[in-house]
């Protein structure tokens, strides 16, 4: 029967046609989703139409129509939908006549057993309520005639909408605070097991907030994929309606396999991913429209005051603040920069997604749109500056997630980690687990970057927390699988073969410490070495006690506890002893390179520093190769200050260290004679414009020895014209000293946040404790800090215990100032 026969005969029959008509489309296997939603409300209208029509001539009623609004108005009307309506009249009618009318129309309804929501109003009447009740107007909004005077429903959409337009400024605020209310209240559907499908943030209902915010012209919703991302989630509706027989919209774990079955899915994992997927859209749009709406608030409530101050005319232009290169920020989020050519630069997603979570603000939805477009493929290994910037990206802390899912939204997280498609909203059925797979991988990875300063390759930690779960998209042991892809994944990322190894090795056993701990006797000397045959190095015990934690942290709050930590922390103990064994020999000082000894004779003969600097360049297709960072060899005769000095001048030119390594030799006197000569060995980027001429750099690196530049009131004076914006807090910095870690000088460990200048306040610490650097080992593993300075005191020995205790100490108190 055609969608026509099911009308004609609803009219023909009345309301028990109408049920029979009704009950037949619902049972047609042919027709669903938008298509019978339509006819549903075709049927309900052509029904409704014949009731009013009736009720009016019975009641002698004129100068009345019939409006459906909210839902029904949309037309989405599942198999239990309320029916919403107003019975809309012009206020001439006797009340009793319109008493009258209305029970000829609502008790038909109820009758029937259908949910009603239903309200007699003038046009005024209903403009005063709207006014009143932002729910109300939300619903008239929506508002479309069924039966009656056009003229009035018209009239009244019309005022409706303009009012809205009008009072947007303050009654989209309204919205927002409902919107965050209600995902308080409600929680978010693509992480839910039983998710509510119209309550829940990233539902239904927030689909109508966006159709609010577009109708008042003050913002739009992101439209792509918005539209498919609301068909599932109603086809989802009709589909548990039908099912269960009732009017529900909460997604129970008893009914999602029968509802699966309905939608024609494999099983009802496939069905929790379809709507994890559509919510997930859902709530990027919402991100997006309510970022937007509050920037367009901000400017009109700005504007004035600016035309006022100027004397009207067209006001300033936004300011662009650089960020990094070919990032900046503006108006509150990060853009890109009008020299930036993605299409030339495949790390440009990264870079602009590690420097928005560094500074707290989200990426804008053009940027984004425009990198997935015109990026081109990152080469395989990773260069290094990729490697790093998702280091940093993922060390970043909260402001993490929102710039993934930005990322995520469009396709650029599965363009870098082809794996990672296979995690993408898969529902985990543990109740202990909060989040989706790929969501806990994400946040394991930032409560990691909290325990960076617990461990010695920070950067080790970051990528194993992101890849720990990644088997579970594979059949099988998830740990065994997740190894593979870990190995297939680090080499990508272009970690070396050893690195590869620890990653794999942190992947494949994220569940050792805590099942042992927890399931195993600890005072059997056999539990014990089996972990430590298993972890092999106290480097990868550290790691994976930081794994463990930060997995359990992101599994959900019953997943780690006090009792559990204790466990764990005295299995660590244990093994740790186990693997104690006597010190290395310490390693002979690898010999200088022919250029190296060559600027070290030249600054022993001209008694001043000696710079070489030599940019590391990368092929773009079809282009001149590209600078993407420099290294830098500094020689001078051996004095006080030189690591400061030099750190500070890097900093001055924005210059990022990456890596750095600095000694002391001697050359023998056929090569110029007897004397120490200092060798630095940078690693450098520019943070952002162009690298800096050897010759400047030599310059003020002079001035910064004879005490002419004055750098820390220089970067004070820059920090204050362009104050750094932070994203959070970061983990304290820690300094310790290694035990054992050299028999000719002690080795003082700094774990800090990197920033710019933090090199040259711990060089002009140790040089104002009267301390000599005897070697210095720099690594900036993503916004992770991780040196080793090798001090002695001024005689050249290595420092007693407490002063070497102290030292450590009044060095943190530095760095935490």
């Amino acid at each position: 029967m055609t969608s026509l026969d099911v009308t004609t005969e609803a009219e023909d029959s009345g309301p028990s046609g109408y049920a029979a008509a009704r009950l037949r489309l619902l049972n047609e296997k042919a027709q669903s989703g938008p298509p019978r939603r339509a006819a549903l409300a075709r049927l309900t209208d052509e029904w409704l139409n014949a009731l009013f029509t009736t009720a009016c001539r019975q009641a002698g009623v004129r100068g009345a129509a019939l409006v459906a609004v909210g839902g029904y108005g949309r037309g989405e009307l599942s198999p239990r939908s309320d029916l919403d309506l107003l019975l809309l009249h012009d206020g001439r009618a006797d009340a009793g006549d319109l008493a009258a009318l209305a029970d000829r129309i609502w008790y038909p309804v109820w009758d029937l057993g259908l949910a009603l929501d239903h309200s007699v109003r003038t046009p005024g009447e209903a403009r005063k309520t709207a006014g009143e009740d932002l729910k109300v107007q939300l619903g008239l909004l929506d508002a479309r005639h069924v039966a009656g005077d056009l003229g009035l429903v018209a009239g009244l959409r019309t005022t409706v909408l303009a009012d809205w337009r009008n009072q947007a400024p303050k009654r989209l605020p309204e919205l927002d605070e409902l919107c965050r209310e209600r995902a308080e209240r409600q929680g978010e559907l693509q992480f839910l097991l039983e998710p509510d499908l119209k309550e829940a943030r990233g539902g239904l209902r927030d689909v109508t907030a966006l159709r609010a915010v577009a109708a008042s012209w003050l913002a739009d919703a992101p439209r792509e994929g918005l539209a498919d991302a609301r068909r599932a989630l109603l086809d989802a509706r009709d589909a548990l309606h039908l099912t269960t027989g009732r009017a529900t919209d909460r997604l129970a774990l008893q009914e999602q396999d029968q509802v699966a079955a309905e939608l024609g899915l494999l099983d009802a994992d496939a069905l929790l991913r379809q709507v994890y997927e559509a919510a997930r859209t859902v709530s990027y749009a919402t991100d997006v429209t309510w970022r937007e709406v509050n920037r367009v608030l901000r400017s009109r409530a700005v504007r004035p005051r600016l035309r006022a101050m100027l004397g009207g005319g067209r006001g300033p232009q936004p300011e662009r603040n650089p960020l990094a290169e070919g990032v900046v920020e503006q108006d509150g989020e990060v853009v890109l920069a009008r020299a930036a050519r993605p299409e030339r630069d495949p790390v440009l997603p990264l870079r602009a997604a590690a420097a928005a979570a560094q500074s707290g603000l989200p990426i804008s939805l053009h940027a984004v749109r425009r990198l997935a477009a015109t990026t081109r493929p990152l080469p395989v290994p990773w260069p290094a500056e990729a490697r790093e910037e998702l280091l940093t990206l993922l060390g970043a802390g909260e402001p993490t997630i929102a710039v993934w899912e930005a990322l995520e939204a469009e396709g650029l997280i599965t363009q870098l980690l082809p794996d990672w498609e296979r995690v993408r909203c898969r529902p985990q059925r543990n109740p202990v687990h909060t989040w989706t797979v790929d969501r806990h991988l994400v946040e394991a990875a930032v409560k990691a970057s909290s325990l960076t300063r617990r461990v010695g390759r920070p950067d080790l930690l970051l990528i194993a927390a992101l890849l720990h779960d990644i088997g579970k998209g594979w059949p099988g042991d998830h740990s065994v699988a997740g190894e593979t892809i870990a190995k297939d994944v680090a080499a990508r990322i272009g970690f070396d073969r050893a690195d590869v190894a620890v990653i794999a090795t942190l992947v494949r056993h994220h569940l050792l410490l805590i099942e042992t701990a927890t399931r195993r006797d600890l005072d059997d000397p056999a539990t014990v070495a089996s972990v430590a045959e298993v972890v092999g190095s106290s480097g990868t015990l550290e790691l994976l006690h930081a794994l463990t934690e930060a997995d359990a942290l992101a599994t959900g709050p019953a997943a780690w506890s006090s009792w559990r930590g204790s466990l764990v922390d005295d299995l660590v103990k244990r093994v740790a002893a186990v693997l104690a064994g006597a010190d290395p020999a310490e390693p002979e000082p690898a010999a200088p390179s022919a250029e190296q000894e060559r600027l070290a004779i030249e600054a022993l003969r001209t008694g001043e520093p000696v710079l070489a600097l030599h940019a590391q360049t990368e092929p773009a297709t079809g282009e001149e190769p590209e600078p993407v960072g420099v290294e830098l060899l500094i020689a001078l005769p051996d004095q006080p200050g030189v690591l400061p000095a030099a750190a500070g001048v890097l900093a001055l030119h924005r210059l990022t260290v990456r890596a750095a390594d600095l000694r002391s030799i001697d050359l023998p006197s056929d090569l110029g004679g007897p004397g120490g000569v200092l060798l630095l060995s940078w690693r450098v980027a520019a943070a952002y414009g162009s690298l800096p001429q050897a010759a400047r750099l030599r310059s003020d690196l002079v001035r910064a020895l004879d005490g002419s530049l004055d750098i820390p009131a220089r970067l004070a004076e820059r920090e204050a014209a362009y104050p750094r914006r932070r994203a959070g807090q970061a983990p304290p910095p820690r300094v310790t000293v290694a035990p054992a870690g050299s028999r000719l000088a002690t080795v003082i460990e700094v774990r800090a946040h990197d920033a710019p200048g933090l090199l040259h306040r711990i060089g002009r610490a140790l040089d104002e404790s009267a301390l000599r650097v005897r070697s210095a080992h720099v690594s900036t593993l993503g916004a992770n800090a991780v040196d080793a300075f090798y001090v002695t005191g001024p005689e050249g020995a290595p420092l007693p215990a407490e002063e070497a205790a102290e030292t450590a100490r009044a060095l943190e108190a530095v760095l935490r100032a």
